[in-house]
Formats: C-alpha cells, structure tokens, sequence
C-alpha cells in the first residue's frame, strides 16, 4: 500500500519494505515509514464512519500489501466508556475506560497479532514462535489456526491457566518455562533458526505495534480528534504506548489533530517496574528487574526491548511512571467491576490505583480526560482474584 520502507527506531538506519525482519543490525526495534501525504489523499477522516467497525477501517496506513493475505478475526474498535460512577467516586469529572478487553482472544494483543500474522502469511512464513506472559501466546494461537500456520508457545510455568488452556485448545504447541518472559525469549533465539520459525516476540518484529497503534487512531476517532490530557497505560514490553504515539504523529502529519499530547503514564507493579525506576533514575534505558513478580502477569516483564523509546515518550510528553502493589492493582480491577461492570484484568486495575497516586500528588486535576487503557479481561486471570 503506503510503505515507503522500514527504519531503526535508534540508529534510523533505512531498509526495504515487504521483507522479513526481526531486529535492525544494532539490536534495536525496527519500524515502518509510510508516504503519508499520499495516504491523507486515500483516507479522509470524515469518511471512517462508513467504514467497517475494526481496526483494519485504517487500512491505509497499515503495512499489509494484499488484503487477500489478511488473516482477521474482527478486531478493534473496543468502547471508550464514559466511566461516570468511577469519576464521580474519585472526584473527576472526565474519566474514560477504553476496554481492550472486548477484541478477540480478550485482550489488545489480538491487534498486534492480527497483523503480524497478516504480514508472515504475505511473506510467506509457515511457522511462528513467542516469548508470552500469556495473552499475547493467546492471540498468536488463534490467528496462527486461522492462518494455517505452525505456533509454538512458550510462556512461564505459573502463567494464568485460562491463557494455557486456551493456547492448547487453538492447536498451539505450548512449552511450560520455569522462570521469566525473558528464559522464554531466549529459548525462542537459540531455536528459531533450526527450527524455522519466524520470531514475534514483542518489537522484535515491525508489524505487531502496527496493529497497537491503531488504539490512538481508534482513540482520537471516539474523541472528535481532540485527545485526552492524559493517558494511563499499563507497561510490560510497551508495545501499546509506543505505537499510540507513533499514531499520534502519523495523524498530525496527514492533517488529522494538531501537536498537541496527551501526558503518558507508564503504570507497573512494584514487583517489576524498570520503567518506573530509570524514568525517576533519570535513566536512557530501563534497568533488568531482578526476581520479578506479580499476578499481573502482562507486566512481569524485567526488561524490553523498546525500553529507550517508551522513557522518551514519557518525557516528551511531561508524563510520568507509576508502580503500584499487587494488593492495589487487584483491588483497582474490583473496583472497576462493582462500579462500572467491567471484569478488567489486574494489569487495567493497576490504573485506577495509580490514579488514585497521581490525584494524592497534584499531578492531576478533577477536570482533565483522562483515558485508562484496561488491556484485557479478568477472566483469563482467575487465580490472581482468589
């Protein structure tokens, strides 16, 4: 369509489009470019509602050449809910809930996915592995079947049973990990090319934060293109927060919002934050969280790859990081669910609980939009309720 090439998001070395990549030569992420006034020609932002209710009604600026080649499950186009009961609870009078967690497989991950599976099937990949925490190995066991493709799973052995169950019930092959997202990772590295498989892990690929970003394009539709003041997050690899900004400067360069941003707020569990540590560290690159731990599994993640973009973001954006308890985040999803009827996983109830730090500190006031991402559905982490 509108790709005009790839590039590194840290040495910004070029690279031909419509090929296979992981990571550019210096270890770091790789993204895509796109002739964006051309696509400001094809794509009128009047035009969207008339256009089917996924996230593939921003067709044109999405990597995917041939739509024969998409490989979808219907995708995106989640409710921001006007959360009045929470707001009116804790003082604000403009709080919003974008409920990542109505997406196939229930979880935002199934947007990542949708696309890199769309892009490997248009390449011609026929095996795919990852690295999970576990609803990313969902969302990749589903649209892998519906694609036709091999996917092996690799998730730590105290993974959230549902997400186990769920990757053996879409024909997955599942390999249980004693230790960390990262033991995972690296089993997938030291296997892959003996094995054929093409890696999806987190930024380790261009197109699954493709698919994420079309949470900010989603986001500034439901807003009138006026973005919120603020946007809380939650944070394990950082897919969802790099590719809303990267969004947010596709639109502004087609005509689409102004420069002005939302605050960006990296919320994690005290059990494993390196984002929270090296933003207030004052830090260029997150620090490798050592014994990591929380029943927030989609945050127990002691190192990213794309660590040096997302502290970026936050300081271009006067944001900040936030670490919450378990105790505080579990208690955040109950809240969210006896208020506003939305069962959100532990990682949207750290939200709330980091909001509730941010009020207490000034940082926030009663009066600005405030969106909070929940990224999943509590039902796929039952234990972490008990």
């Amino acid at each position: 369509m509108n790709v005009t090439h790839l590039y590194c998001s840290s040495c910004a070395k070029k690279y031909e489009a419509n090929r296979l990549y992981n990571l550019c030569e210096c270890g770091k992420p790789l993204l895509v470019a796109y002739n964006l006034q051309e696509c400001a020609k094809q794509l009128k932002k009047e035009s969207l509602n008339q256009r089917e209710p996924t996230l593939w009604r921003y067709r044109e600026v999405l990597p995917l050449e041939d739509d024969r080649n998409r490989v979808t499950l219907g995708e995106g186009f989640t409710p921001l809910v006007n959360a009045k009961r929470l707001g009116m609870k804790y003082g604000y009078s403009n709080l919003y809930i974008k409920d990542e967690s109505l997406n196939p497989t229930q979880s935002f991950k199934a947007r990542g996915m949708t696309m890199a599976v769309s892009m490997a099937k248009e390449l011609g990949v026929k095996k795919v592995a990852v690295p999970s925490a576990g609803n990313a190995a969902g969302a990749l066991s589903a649209y892998a079947a519906l694609a036709g493709m091999e996917a092996h799973i690799f998730v730590p052995d105290d993974t959230p049973k549902a997400c186990i169950v769920e990757c053996k019930a879409l024909g997955a092959h599942v390999t249980l990990v004693d230790g960390l997202i990262t033991d995972c990772g690296k089993i997938v590295a030291e296997r892959k090319e003996a094995e054929g498989w093409f890696d999806v892990s987190t930024l380790k690929e261009p197109y699954r934060i493709e698919g994420k970003k079309t949470m900010g394009y989603e986001l500034a539709e439901q807003m009138n293109w006026d973005l919120p003041d603020v946007i809380l997050y939650p944070t394990g690899g950082g897919t969802g927060l790099i590719g809303m900004w990267k969004a947010f400067d596709e639109m502004e360069e087609m005509g689409w919002i102004g420069s002005k941003r939302p605050r960006m707020v990296s919320v994690q569990s005290d059990g494993c934050a390196p984002i929270v540590k090296a933003f207030h560290g004052g830090l260029e690159h997150g620090t490798t969280i050592e014994n990591a731990h929380t029943v927030a599994s989609g945050l127990r993640v002691p190192a990213a790859v794309g660590d040096f973009i997302m502290l970026d973001i936050l300081r271009k954006s006067d944001g900040t990081a936030v670490a919450v308890s378990d105790e505080e985040l579990v208690k955040g999803a109950e809240e969210i669910g006896a208020i506003e009827g939305i069962f959100a996983a532990p990682e949207g109830g750290a939200l709330l609980a980091a909001l509730e730090k941010l009020r207490d500190a000034g940082e926030v006031r009663s009066d600005e939009r405030i969106v909070l991402f929940n990224t999943g559905g509590g039902i796929k982490y039952l234990e972490a309720f008990e």
